[in-house]
């Protein structure tokens, strides 16, 4: 009887690993997340009381008016949506492209290499919690202090990078480059410390990615005379193209985790307004957009996206 058993294939044992290592994950999933999705969508049709007396809360059922309310008369949700979903599409190619850059560039021996990835890792710990709290902490011990001296030296070298940064921009435009791309790059410049900050784990799956690559792939480029630049994009491209997608999932679901609608949506429910129903329906909105980004973006890069095995 042993003997027609059918075995697995080698890819299919791949994929039953693949299975076992998401299970922690999905069971997490159907036990806690699932049943706080239910209740965010419960939350957002009612209007959440807190009964003080008895414990617990009670529901009074008002279908979409909080939805409409959000739309319609809040004052900021659509601003601060469209702001984070905006921020959001500038930062995620930013930080995927520049994470892969720095990764090509760590992966290449040289003394020090170690220290020099640590450093770039620096920021992930330096935005914990706790480390935030203390630095906030230590700026509102120091205020009328160093503190002034230092905003004066922020505020002159803030006139000195805007001169320079409109020079560059005249110039830049005078060549008869698109407006459009102008914006994009200088959003970007803008936002260079966030993206910086927010590169350190994508770096790190990109060093994995690229030292994963056989060697003999780049040995039989270089027999077969292809420059640096061929080698890039016939090479080494194509083989991290799967991680691109782990990262760009990565760093939208970071992005988001971050954004403005989410502390908004704290704010609401917890400071002040104590609006659980809004604020839920904030959430909802919000991750439901989210989704559809990553649907549309993954399913974009899926399509060109090859499987070395």
């Amino acid at each position: 009887m042993n003997k027609n058993r059918k075995k697995l294939t080698l890819l299919q044992k791949r994929s039953l690993m693949g299975y076992l290592f998401i299970l922690p994950w999905f069971v997490g999933f159907l036990v806690f997340y699932v049943r706080s999705l239910f209740m965010t969508g419960q939350f957002s049709v009612n209007q959440l009381t807190i009964d003080t007396v008895n414990g617990g809360y009670n529901l009074n059922f008002v279908g979409l008016d909080n939805f409409i309310y959000a739309f319609r008369v809040h004052g900021t949700f659509k601003q601060v949506l469209t702001t984070s979903v905006l921020n959001m599409l500038i930062d995620v190619p930013l930080i995927t492209f520049f994470s892969l850059f720095m990764a090509m560039l760590l992966n290449k021996k040289f003394p020090g290499r170690a220290l020099v990835r640590a450093i770039f890792f620096l920021p992930i710990i330096l935005n914990s919690e706790a480390i935030t709290a203390a630095m906030d902490l230590s700026a509102q011990m120091m205020q009328g202090g160093i503190s002034n001296q230092a905003a004066e030296m922020s505020a002159t070298a803030a006139g000195t990078i805007a001169f320079d940064v409109d020079y560059l921009i005249d110039m830049f435009m005078s060549l008869g480059l698109p407006a459009s791309l102008m914006d994009y790059i200088v959003a970007a410049v803008a936002r260079i410390n966030d993206i910086i900050s927010a590169s350190g784990v994508q770096i790190i799956i990109f060093i994995a990615a690229l030292q994963s690559i056989p060697g003999s792939m780049y040995e039989v480029a270089k027999i077969e005379g292809a420059t640096g630049y061929e080698t890039f994009w016939k090479v080494t491209f194509p083989m991290v193209m799967p991680h691109i997608i782990t990262n760009v999932v990565y760093t939208i679901v970071d992005n988001f985790a971050g954004s403005d609608v989410v502390q908004l949506a704290y704010d609401v429910a917890f400071t002040g307004q104590f609006n659980y129903g809004l604020s839920a329906v904030f959430s909802l909105v919000s991750s439901v957009i989210t989704c559809i980004i990553l649907v549309v973006v993954c399913g974009f890069i899926q399509k060109r996206t090859f499987y070395y095995n």
